[in-house]
């Protein structure tokens, strides 16, 4: 098991795969497992680096206050650690805003951005009343009695219609993180500083994808985002949510494919 430890953390990742180095930073609540369908496609033709972000999955537990910049800075101890020097960051949700961040304040070592259903601004108050509210819930009751509401912010209506199945598993899995992770994470999001101002000097491609049913970042996070990027493309896909690697792997992977086809890092990217 590839762990780095940075800043008294152990941040678990996965290396798959040969070639342009591809960095998965998935949603919160979630792990790299969720993108075991985008795995099978980029192996092929790219060495992936699947991370799981503190807090979650195998990495140790976030117990105490941290910032997604702190977030940002295991990433590239993850990166330090296999000897890479740029690749393209592909985040969704919390992982797209530890993308920009990269990009921002590290931005040798980002050659290019897919950024899946994110956000550039800060949170509203109504958000952080709102998931402050279902933290507290959440220490006093347990999360079991918020996963219906959850299952409703992660997943799109059709998918929750269509795939019992993939809703149960993955409300499972929310529910076995930390709590403690849980209000830190959510924390770092609500405290979260906005990137709009700074957008402009990110020079990178980046390609932003969206569900057209996701309600956690709306279709609209995402055009505004795109607009103020200099050199973005977006494609909303229908039928998903917010997890919309989940919901529709397949079309999430064609426009993953198409824009590293064209936009990724041909050299080697990993240091001699």
């Amino acid at each position: 098991m590839p762990t780095v430890h940075h800043d008294g953390r152990d941040i678990y990742y996965e290396c798959t795969g040969n070639g342009p180095v591809v960095v998965l930073l998935h949603s919160f609540l979630c792990d790299g497992e969720m993108w075991n369908q985008q795995l099978t496609a980029l192996a092929g033709k790219y060495r992936v680096i699947n991370v799981d972000l503190r807090g979650h999955g195998k990495s140790s537990v976030a117990d105490t206050p941290l910032d997604i910049y702190a977030m940002t800075d295991d990433v590239i101890a993850v990166l330090d650690k296999e000897q890479v020097t740029s690749a393209t960051w592909a985040g969704l949700s919390i992982g797209g805003m530890i993308a920009l961040r990269a990009a921002l304040t590290h931005p040798e070592r980002v050659s290019g951005l897919i950024l899946l259903d994110t956000h550039a601004g800060t949170e509203t108050r109504f958000k952080i009343f709102k998931y402050k509210t279902m933290v507290a819930i959440a220490k006093l009751l347990g999360i079991s009695p918020l996963l219906p509401t959850v299952a409703k912010l992660m997943f799109g209506k059709h998918t929750l219609e269509s795939q019992p199945g993939l809703v149960e598993y993955w409300k499972k899995k929310f529910a076995a993180m930390s709590l403690v992770s849980i209000e830190n994470v959510a924390n770092a999001l609500c405290a979260r500083d906005s990137l709009n101002h700074r957008l402009s000097s990110i020079t990178q491609p980046a390609l932003v994808l969206v569900g057209h049913d996701d309600i956690s970042l709306p279709p609209a996070c995402s055009e505004a985002l795109s607009a103020r990027l200099p050199h973005a493309q977006i494609n909303i896909i229908p039928r998903a949510g917010h997890l919309s690697t989940l919901e529709q792997p397949q079309a999430v992977n064609r426009a993953m494919l198409d824009y590293l086809t064209a936009y990724a890092q041909r050299k080697d990217s990993v240091t001699a």
